[in-house]
């Protein structure tokens, strides 16, 4: 048996689940179908949305800031637009961090598109010029 803690909606329940004879899952303690689907997710395939930060430079003739040039290093806030496997997750901020955005950009804009054919796209999550 398996214990989860819902989070779909703010109910939050406890569950509990469990593999039948044929190897399904039965689920326990759910108030809704969402927490149902919600474990069956978590157990057999898990995904999460995925944050972290990219390097900056000013333009496109610039490398990115760094403290030899007296400029600190700057960094944006980026996400993920869709929830990624997990045991891809990796990969994913390996390319992210490798990946160096040229300034001005806006809150949505997206920096990889489609990553490695996933339909995952990468979104700046905050304003800066």
């Amino acid at each position: 048996m398996r214990s989860l803690t819902c989070i779909v909606c703010p109910i939050g329940c406890s569950l509990s689940v469990d593999e039948d004879a044929n190897g399904g899952l039965i689920v326990s303690g759910n108030k809704c179908q969402r927490g149902s689907a919600y474990a069956e997710e978590e157990i057999k395939a898990p995904k999460r949305i995925v944050t972290a930060t990219c390097k900056v430079s000013q333009s496109k003739d610039d490398g990115p800031y760094s403290e030899t040039r007296n400029t600190p290093n700057r960094r944006i806030p980026v996400k993920s637009t869709s929830p990624c496997p997990k045991e891809k997750i990796d990969g994913l901020l390996k390319d992210i961090y490798n990946t160096v955005v040229t300034l001005p950009v806006k809150t949505g804009d997206i920096i990889i598109s489609d990553w490695k054919g996933s339909g995952i796209d990468i979104a700046v999550t905050r304003t800066m010029e």
